[in-house]
């Protein structure tokens, strides 16, 4: 089962990542770009059957180690 966590940083917190990319894609002569947000995608190969278990046990291990919950979200998804 795999198991696919996407974290990025929470609404109000600064993007330096996020503004650096949209400045050399303007510089690249790309136009129209407000805002762009970086997040990092994180494939997770499990052992384990219910898919109830696995997305709690990935949210533990998101709590814990993952995402820095003071300044990041995520979201898990789970695929069988």
């Amino acid at each position: 089962m795999k198991a696919y966590v996407k974290v990025k940083l929470k609404e109000g917190i600064l993007d330096p990542q996020g503004e650096a990319i949209k400045n050399a894609l303007k510089s690249m002569g790309f136009t129209g770009i407000n805002d762009v947000k970086q997040a990092k995608l994180i494939e997770l190969d499990l052992d384990e059957a219910d898919s109830s278990k696995a997305k709690e046990n990935v949210r533990l291990m998101c709590e814990k180690l993952l995402a820095n919950t003071v300044i990041e979200g995520y979201c898990v998804e789970i695929a069988g």
